[in-house]
């Protein structure tokens, strides 16, 4: 999707791939497996020391955790980058994922058609984070934070890349241009 919107990306992978970057996503995927290469890689305090940089950072669904104050059920730690605690796989198996449209007024015009998978549910938000979509839990009978924003970082639950909808990529983008850094763009 990056690319398709004339960014120029590359993969991290070690502490010198974080160099000159201009922001950062970290994207989804089983969260135990992503812990284990983030600390394989030795990238949990590289990856952290960019995050407090205030460099523009979005995490997606596995992302989302790693970037949370706290995660339950986790045996490694998180970057603590969100005032938020998460709960992993609330939403059940991938056999329950899903797909919702949202609501997301920083996106503006139509809803914003999320897929969910295996995904994360923020149990809470401290004051400093900004509650930018939620969904109807109701066998839980409340709303629950699906999209945040804490400063210069944002965590969706969902994966925004497996659909065509590019706005909240350019979201991201035009928080980094925001910033003061160029977003790669050719």
């Amino acid at each position: 999707m990056l690319r398709r919107l004339g960014v120029v990306t590359r993969q991290v992978r070690s502490a010198e791939d974080l160099r000159g970057l201009d922001g950062l996503i970290i994207p989804g995927g089983e969260s135990t497996t992503f812990c284990r290469l983030m600390e394989d890689f030795k990238l949990y305090e590289p990856v952290g020391a960019f995050v407090k940089t205030g460099a523009p950072v979005w995490g997606t669904c596995a992302g989302m955790i790693v970037l949370a104050r706290n995660a339950s059920d986790l045996d490694f730690p998180t970057l603590e980058a969100l005032d938020m605690e998460i709960l992993r796989n609330a939403y059940g198996r991938q056999v329950d994922s899903f797909e919702s449209d949202l609501d997301v007024p920083e996106l503006g015009g139509e809803p914003f058609h999320a897929v969910f998978i295996r995904a994360p549910v923020v149990a809470s938000v401290g004051p400093g984070v900004e509650v930018m979509a939620s969904t109807r839990n109701d066998a839980a009978g409340r709303d629950e934070p699906v999209a945040v924003r804490q400063g210069s970082v944002i965590a969706t639950s969902f994966h925004p890349e497996l659909t065509n909808d590019e706005r909240f990529h350019r979201y991201f983008l035009d928080l980094v241009r925001s910033s003061g850094r160029s977003a790669g763009s050719k």
